[in-house]
């Protein structure tokens, strides 16, 4: 891929961090934007912030990629709405409870792997026959340090 004016660049968990950050810098390329947070009102600065990078399209939906019906609407209406996408930024997660093991309740661990994990996998796979089809693009998978090691208080994470 040669440069990212005019390509389709979709970032989840564009609602501030590293997300907004990334969202910024690809309008900044001239890319065509589609963004998600769950957070509406984050992800509503985040387009004000892109259209002063110089992004002229955006599409912005706010949901929780755990929703794997939601990321799949996502993909058919950013498709419908640009073509098929380039780059595929899932960078959508939460944090864990912060307790120990025996201390963090069934359902934050299946939160955290909903977001986080299958998050990740629907953004994937949703987006993946798009890619195909162009015969090129990009999936970045954003991780931290932290699933690579384990720390105290953090066995949900």
């Amino acid at each position: 891929m040669q440069g990212f004016q005019g390509k389709i660049v979709v970032v989840t968990g564009a609602g501030g961090g590293m997300g907004r950050a990334y969202a910024r810098a690809f309008a900044r390329r001239g890319a065509r934007l589609a963004l998600n947070d769950w957070d509406a009102q984050a992800l509503e600065e985040t387009v004000g912030l892109v259209g002063g990078d110089g992004a002229t399209e955006v599409h912005a939906a706010a949901f929780d990629v755990g929703d794997r019906d939601a990321v799949y609407a996502f993909a058919a209406a950013v498709r419908e709405q640009f073509g098929n996408a380039h780059v595929i930024i899932n960078n959508a997660g939460i944090e864990g409870s912060a307790r120990p093991v025996w201390a963090t309740e069934d359902t934050d661990f299946e939160r955290v792997m909903r977001i986080n994990f299958f998050g990740v996998v629907h953004g994937t796979r949703a987006f993946l026959p798009q890619l195909l089809e162009n015969g090129e693009g990009a999936i970045v998978n954003i991780s931290s340090v932290f699933g690579l090691m384990g720390t105290p208080n953090c066995a949900d994470y």
